[in-house]
């Protein structure tokens, strides 16, 4: 996957240093890939197509691994605020959608014979508070940082799906990325309703190009 977007792994941040993000996928995606068994995703792929997308499908298990960590830590750190409670009725309700993938994923990763990647005990987010996309010092800008995540998942997604080469994938990974989308929406949209004047859908596309008119710098 792109490290431009996927998060490495480094020394464990404090506590209160945590976003709520919203990292991979949503149920839309979670009907895609579990329409794959284990027969049709290998009828199209021989060993090195099959090695080729166990290394993207471990690329999301890892974004997965990364949004669980991010929401379970997050939960307890954001305040009592009728602000705090939005961003975590938000945040719990894409937690559930990341589990759901987590295991999905591993599911189909293991079918194809690969071996999931593992979840890390703490991920590193110190670049998107460099570039100020986002802040952990209030409920807002953790809901900011978590914006900037899920629109660069789904621009991660929409560039990343066409590196299967099992048909039924890339049509899941589609899914997965109008899903991502549709979190960054669902934030802006929360914006808007605590009197924000800014669009709900930023631009017509979700892209690289337009990312600067999707998130919300501190």
């Amino acid at each position: 996957m792109n490290h431009d977007v996927i998060l490495t792994p480094k020394a464990k941040l404090s506590r209160r240093r945590i976003m709520v993000s919203g990292a991979i996928a949503g149920l839309a995606g979670t009907v895609g890939f579990s329409a794959l068994t284990k027969g049709s995703a290998q009828a199209y792929m021989d060993g090195s197509a099959a090695a080729n997308d166990i290394e993207v499908l471990n690329g999301a298990l890892y974004y997965e691994n990364q949004a669980i960590w991010a929401y379970e830590t997050a939960a307890g750190e954001l305040s009592d605020s009728d602000v705090g409670k939005a961003v975590l009725a938000i945040a719990l309700a894409n937690q559930a959608d990341h589990m759901v993938h987590r295991d999905t994923l591993t599911e189909i990763i293991r079918d194809l014979g690969g071996r999931p990647v593992m979840a890390e005990s703490s991920y590193d987010l110190s670049s998107y508070l460099e570039r100020g996309d986002g802040g952990l010092d209030s409920d807002v800008n953790i809901a900011k940082l978590a914006l900037a995540l899920e629109t660069d998942a789904a621009i991660g997604y929409a560039s990343e799906i066409a590196k299967f080469k099992t048909p039924e994938l890339v049509t899941a990974g589609a899914t997965i990325a109008s899903a991502e989308a549709a979190h960054a929406t669902t934030i802006r949209a929360a914006f808007v309703s605590l009197g924000i004047d800014i669009p709900v859908v930023a631009a017509p596309f979700v892209s690289a190009d337009t990312r600067d008119q999707w998130v919300i710098e501190v």
